[in-house]
């Protein structure tokens, strides 16, 4: 701790946002260039180092956070980047995507604004690139073996790295034209730029990691093929089933699911689209769902110039301060936060018929209405209580030429017969069956991510990503020396557990 005050004298700094009359006009990140460096040092210099520190359960990655504060406020950058990543593979993307259940879990946070240690992590995982502080790292020598990952998210990229440094020779096979997952199509630009992506991308390729883009393992490549190349095979390809809303009036055109939507908007930043087919410029959209995916939408349509945007959330609005008897410290409270892209559509009034962020809290949608030509034009919802029933005399509509399905995911997709041709064993909910070393039914294949824990958060995608790596490693050579932060089984702290990645029954 390089100043035992720190946390009694300076106040939390977040870094700025550039004005939302701005940054709507482009795809450029939310956030002043340049801004953050000069408030991190001392930012850092807030964390107690406190003699329990709770971060390093709240993260999943057990990353070691006190230390690279202490590193930071010192300023010196090589040791700190050299301390994020042993833990963190890819830190500038969790600095800038994960929600941060670190700084839930701060100490600090009992009674005080939490350290931004989202924000100094990606203050050192920007340094560390500029600086030339991440060079390859390939392995010294090669094992023989070798390995398929199939899907290019957080958990594969994570997995593929670990395993190529191990000294095996690895494959990921992505279905679509470019390597990211939904890092690449899902996420929208103003929230993490690609070249980010890019740069861990060529960094890994140097490594010796082997891509294979446009390659669906079940269509264009049969399943048994792929085990019959390789000595072991990780799925790592997400939970891309997306869930439906069964209400009347589904069937109008103009209501598409969210993960329709948001690839072609991110086509458009990569130059492949002169304009998105279903571009919300001039339409009144309404996205139902309120969580991230939607907020993505919400500022995807503020960009593309809907004439107004209104966001549905079933749950009613939550209070500004931690409920302390439901989510007690340090676990994850849910409370109001402001996202970049509700920022945006409070200050632009995007939403007239909305609260002052666009947001409309426990609002249940009842059904859909459309023109003569079958495309929708209302949505018609009514407000719910605690129970999710219906309050008698709230039922309204609201015009939209553009709905937004943004409703979460409920496992892997099952259309590419990947599932089928392995006869891979699925949880009651639809995720892949997995034991304690991460290994499906059929021998050699293990499952890792989202398609097997169903949908979570970036940074236990590459926790997962780094522990089926160490299960995998040790599976083709009979021990490993690569960390495997998590099990499995493991899930987020929460009221009645006792500890951060509490054993999940």
């Amino acid at each position: 701790m390089a100043d035992p005050k720190g946390f009694m004298t300076t106040p939390r700094q977040d870094w700025p946002r550039r004005p939302a009359e701005e940054r709507v006009r482009d795809w450029d990140e939310v956030y002043v260039p340049g801004a953050l460096l000069p408030i991190i040092s001392e930012q850092a210099d807030r964390c107690m180092d406190c003699g329990v520190p709770f971060c390093h359960e709240a993260c999943p990655l057990g990353n070691l956070i006190p230390e690279w504060n202490d590193l930071v406020s010192r300023e010196d950058w090589r040791a700190a980047s050299d301390r994020l990543h042993a833990t963190n593979n890819f830190p500038e993307f969790t600095g800038r995507l994960c929600p941060a259940p670190c700084e839930a879990g701060c100490v600090l946070a009992i009674n005080q604004p939490a350290v931004t240690i989202k924000n100094v992590e990606v203050a050192i995982a920007d340094r560390a690139w500029a600086d030339g502080l991440t060079p390859p790292r390939p392995p010294d020598r090669l094992s023989g073996r070798t390995v398929a990952v199939i899907g290019s998210g957080p958990t594969g990229l994570a997995a593929a790295q670990q395993l190529t440094r191990a000294g095996h020779t690895v494959a990921v096979y992505e279905k679509d034209d470019r390597i990211g997952g939904l890092m690449r199509y899902g996420i929208p630009e103003f929230k993490m730029e690609k070249r980010h992506l890019e740069r861990r991308i060529e960094q890994m390729r140097a490594e010796g990691t082997k891509f294979r883009t446009s390659t669906t393992i079940g269509r264009d490549v049969m399943a048994d093929d792929l085990r019959t190349r390789y000595d072991a095979v990780v799925i790592a390809t997400g939970a891309t089933e997306w869930r439906e809303l069964h209400v009347a009036g589904r069937e109008l055109t103009g209501i598409q699911q969210a993960m329709e939507y948001l690839p072609l908007a991110n086509r458009v930043c990569e130059g492949d689209l002169e304009r998105s087919p279903m571009s919300a410029a001039g339409k009144h959209v309404v996205i139902v769902g309120g969580g991230d995916t939607g907020a993505d939408c919400l500022g995807t349509a503020i960009r593309e110039g809907a004439a107004t945007v209104t966001q549905l959330d079933i749950y009613a609005q939550p209070g500004a301060e931690r409920d302390e008897d439901t989510d007690p410290w340090p676990t994850y409270p849910k409370i109001y936060r402001l996202s970049a892209a509700h920022e945006e559509a409070r200050d632009l009034g995007t939403a007239p018929a909305a609260d002052a962020d666009a947001r409309l809290f426990a609002a249940s949608t009842l059904r859909f209405t459309g023109d003569e030509s079958g495309h929708v034009r209302a949505l018609h919802l009514v407000e719910v209580d605690e129970k999710r029933r219906p309050v008698e005399g709230t039922a309204r509509a609201l015009p939209a030429d553009l709905v937004l399905l943004a409703l979460g995911f409920s496992g892997p997709d099952r259309d590419d017969g990947l599932i089928e041709q392995l006869g891979l064993a699925l949880e009651p909910r639809g995720t892949i069956a997995r034991n304690a070393d991460f290994a499906t039914n059929v021998p050699g294949v293990f499952a890792a991510g989202d398609a097997a824990r169903g949908q979570s958060l970036i940074v236990w995608a590459i926790a997962e990503g780094r522990a089926v790596a160490a299960a995998v490693d040790r599976a083709l050579t009979g021990s490993s020396r690569l960390p495997a932060p998590i099990g499995p089984y493991d899930r987020p702290m929460s009221v009645g557990t006792s500890a951060g990645k509490a054993r999940g029954r």
